[in-house]
């Protein structure tokens, strides 16, 4: 009897937990309570049935409240096994009576179960993070399909797998690509990501990042945003890059640009964010500094080969939690930090919650979008560039700042071609 009382002592302070995480996440997301009340009032997405697969924590918890209180039905699993926040998760199925289908450390069984099981209610709208919920939908319930509007997907890796699928017309609904919205890229990916990516390894290691080598594999919005941020912790920064034109923006951006095998030779920690496999592969793995700390922060685990460090390594151990050592035939000692998958979700607590209120609003806004647009072809759509500037706008309302407007005469001016200066 003890035993079950000290459970369900535990089960409360989880619950409880979670609870604060929330309220706390959705006190600093004005814009997202401002767009739900509009969404609820036009009333597209009452009692339409939403599957969500995204990471588990308190802003995508804010995101399903929202929904909820929209009006709509909502079923969510994690998009990633390490990624979700067991007392947000706890909280959303005890406090608030949803549906959701995750824990941390979930197998590999469980998570493709659990993705299953948000489809259960046939779903209207598909809300997506790495496309494989759209990707199974596609596969495997295709009976679905002549009943969903839409979808919307929130990470570059999710719309390169939609591109592919569309290329190849493959694609049989439409689908919104929230990922490519100024509001969500230029800022979610570049501030969300630089700093997250950074508390995570802060929190993994505890180790100092002034004066260390800093390889940063990958200079999308991800990848700048991660530069900036570990140069103004005092890091001297590399950038290893495919794209000659990215390779370029780098060095101006006054980093170092080299190929990963060199990079990976000086670095004390080496961060991929590409949305490609093995960027970090044998070459650079044999040829990386002792001690090197290796990490993660695109969406899917296999950017720095694990099978490969395993088949190199002697020996293997927990250095320090979420810490795994590979001893290497040399001598040399590698550090993989949360197996390999996203850094800033697994370890840290993701994005801050004033960058998710602005991905979080497109997120709605593109349900809302998907549901009331008739004639929308089974493509990925762009964000309407009058949803991004209402979704900016609000933003600096939020933090009460104001900008200035043109003038009628200056708005002719600027779309006239024959007046002079």
């Amino acid at each position: 009897m003890t035993g079950v009382i000290g459970l369900a002592i535990n089960m409360d302070k989880l619950v409880d937990k979670g609870v604060k995480r929330l309220k706390w996440a959705r006190d600093h997301m004005k814009v997202l309570d401002i767009v739900r009340d509009d969404v609820k009032d036009r009333g597209y997405l009452e009692g339409k049935n939403i599957s969500m697969a995204l990471h588990v924590e308190a802003k995508t918890g804010v995101l399903a409240l929202s929904l909820a209180q929209a009006g709509a039905n909502v079923k969510m699993a994690s998009c990633n096994p390490l990624s979700t926040d067991d007392s947000v998760a706890e909280a959303l199925r005890e406090e608030y009576d949803m549906d959701v289908y995750a824990r941390r450390g979930e197998t590999h069984e469980e998570y493709y179960e659990h993705l299953k099981s948000t489809l259960s209610h046939d779903p209207d709208v598909v809300i997506d993070d790495g496309g494989d919920l759209i990707s199974m939908i596609h596969t495997e319930r295709q009976d679905l399909i002549d009943g969903i509007y839409g979808g919307a997907e929130e990470t570059t890796t999710g719309i390169v797998r939609l591109r592919a699928m569309e290329a190849d017309g493959a694609l049989k609904f439409p689908v919104m690509s929230v990922n490519d919205a100024y509001m969500k890229h230029m800022f979610d990916n570049k501030y969300g990501t630089g700093q997250s990516t950074i508390d995570g390894i802060m929190t993994a290691t505890n180790l100092q990042l002034s004066g260390k080598k800093f390889l940063v594999v990958g200079y999308g919005w991800c990848g700048r945003g991660i530069a900036m941020r570990a140069s103004g912790m005092g890091a001297n920064v590399m950038v290893s890059e495919v794209d000659p034109i990215k390779a370029v923006e780098a060095t101006m951006d006054g980093f170092e640009v080299l190929p990963v095998k060199e990079g990976t030779s000086k670095a004390d920690f080496v961060v991929t964010v590409t949305g490609c496999k093995d960027v970090v592969d044998k070459e650079a793995i044999v040829s990386a500094k002792d001690g090197c700390i290796l990490a993660n922060s695109g969406h899917f685990n296999n950017e720095i080969s694990k099978d490969m460090l395993e088949s190199l390594s002697v020996s293997q151990r927990e250095a320090r939690e979420d810490v795994i050592e590979y001893k290497m035939e040399d001598g040399r000692k590698l550090n993989l930090l949360a197996d390999g998958r996203l850094v800033n979700l697994a370890i840290g607590q993701g994005h801050p919650a004033e960058i998710m209120d602005m991905s979080f609003a497109l997120q709605i806004l593109a349900a809302e979008y998907v549901v009331k647009t008739d004639g929308l072809e089974p493509k990925v759509y762009n964000i309407p560039r009058e949803l991004d500037e209402m979704v900016a706008r609000l933003r600096l309302q939020a933090d009460g700042i104001s900008i200035d407007t043109l003038s009628e005469d200056q708005k002719r001016y600027l779309n006239s071609w024959d007046e002079g200066t």
